[in-house]
């Protein structure tokens, strides 16, 4: 399998020659992993459960965490699952990555569409699928959201769309989520959303997929699927509780490969995740956080404030240039945006004007980032 260097990987290969100026304290805007401590009852739930390692996990989950992560889903979008609707997982990366590979083993020649700039593990599935890949080009043209050419989509087995997204912030309303529903029933592909950053909002909740669904009457969510976590919502990466929620036809088959896998998530992971997804308290803090972080780049650089995600996807001239400037004179670390896209069928790579900036500090170091930003964006 040839898969493509991690964007991380080649920002480091920019980088590595680069001495960067020491006069100011790194600040490394990179990553989207929260820099905020996970909240204490998710600490204790974990400490409190550590005597569940001597038992092994099941593939399907406990089912008290399967009942937290469909009472999220029921009092979030309303939406009411059944038990054999939904099944949790070890995170979201790893059904990202097995769950096309699962999906396409059995078609002659498979063929995926996913949005560009995107999260790169769809880009890995497809590889180890050997899979054609479609790309749904996201850029200024079409205000960050993926035309639909029905041609192309009725050649699709799946489509991975990722909203709120990931790097560019758009968001798709419910009707747009209604109208990919309806192309998922009329040209039976299997539609999936990564919905991982639906709790970050700034001011109205985000729909999911889900509720598009239903809102279009296919109530027995045919076709359709969605993944959510808690990393972000819950600054709680490490406990890797994630779900696949959708189309029980296909989860049925999906649950029974997922028992060779071996990526049940461990006893006390699970009782802390359980403890996660049963409360929405700590997730306000964290969405005034970020929204706080949205209102300080706002002042400082004069952008629009993102309906959803904690990052900025800031126009700049010469982005490979300017990461470099940037982190040797300021210390600061920004991820170019070509590292998260790829050339569209006119050989632009959407994402070649951009760079990306991940807001996951507190409102101090944010601040003065940015402010570094700033300057030396007014130096170039």
């Amino acid at each position: 399998m040839n898969f493509e260097p991690y964007p991380f990987e080649k920002l480091n290969n920019l980088l590595k020659d680069i001495i960067p100026n020491n006069g100011y304290t790194q600040s490394i805007l990179t990553i989207g992993e929260p820099q905020f401590e996970t909240p204490d009852f998710i600490q204790k739930a974990l400490c409190d459960s550590s005597s569940l390692l001597k038992r092994y996990p099941k593939t399907s989950g406990e089912a008290d965490l399967r009942t937290a992560q469909r009472n999220f889903i029921s009092k979030r979008f309303d939406v009411e699952l059944s038990d054999n609707q939904i099944i949790p997982t070890f995170g979201t990366r790893e059904v990202l990555f097995n769950f096309p590979q699962f999906l396409l083993f059995d078609k002659q020649e498979p063929t995926i569409a996913f949005t560009n700039p995107f999260y790169q593990i769809y880009e890995g599935a497809a590889t180890a699928s050997r899979a054609k890949t479609i790309h749904l080009d996201l850029n200024e043209k079409n205000n960050f959201k993926p035309e639909i050419n029905e041609e192309e989509l009725s050649t699709c087995d799946l489509v991975i769309l990722n909203f709120p997204n990931n790097p560019t912030t758009s968001i798709l309303s419910l009707e747009e989520l209604g109208e990919w529903v309806f192309l998922a029933l009329k040209h039976d592909f299997v539609l999936l959303n990564d919905e991982c950053y639906s709790e970050i909002y700034t001011d109205e909740p985000i729909p999911s997929l889900l509720e598009a669904s239903v809102h279009i009457g296919n109530t027995t969510f045919k076709n359709v699927l969605v993944v959510n976590s808690i990393s972000k919502r819950s600054s709680a990466p490490g406990l890797r509780s994630g779900f696949i929620a959708g189309d029980e036809k296909i989860l049925k088959g999906y649950m029974k490969y997922r028992t060779y896998i071996g990526c049940a998530s461990p006893l006390p992971l699970q009782s802390a995740a359980c403890a996660a997804w049963n409360d929405e308290e700590h997730v306000s803090v964290s969405r005034e956080i970020y929204k706080n972080n949205f209102k300080i780049a706002k002042e400082i650089l004069d952008i629009e404030i993102p309906d959803a995600t904690f990052y900025l996807w800031l126009k700049v001239p010469n982005p490979i240039e300017f990461t470099k400037k940037l982190f040797s004179e300021f210390n600061v670390k920004v991820l170019p945006g070509e590292y998260l896209a790829r050339e569209d069928k006119g050989g632009i790579n959407p994402g070649k004007e951009f760079i990306r900036i991940a807001l996951v500090e507190n409102a101090e170091k944010t601040r003065n980032a940015l402010q570094r930003i700033k300057e030396c964006l007014d130096e170039q």
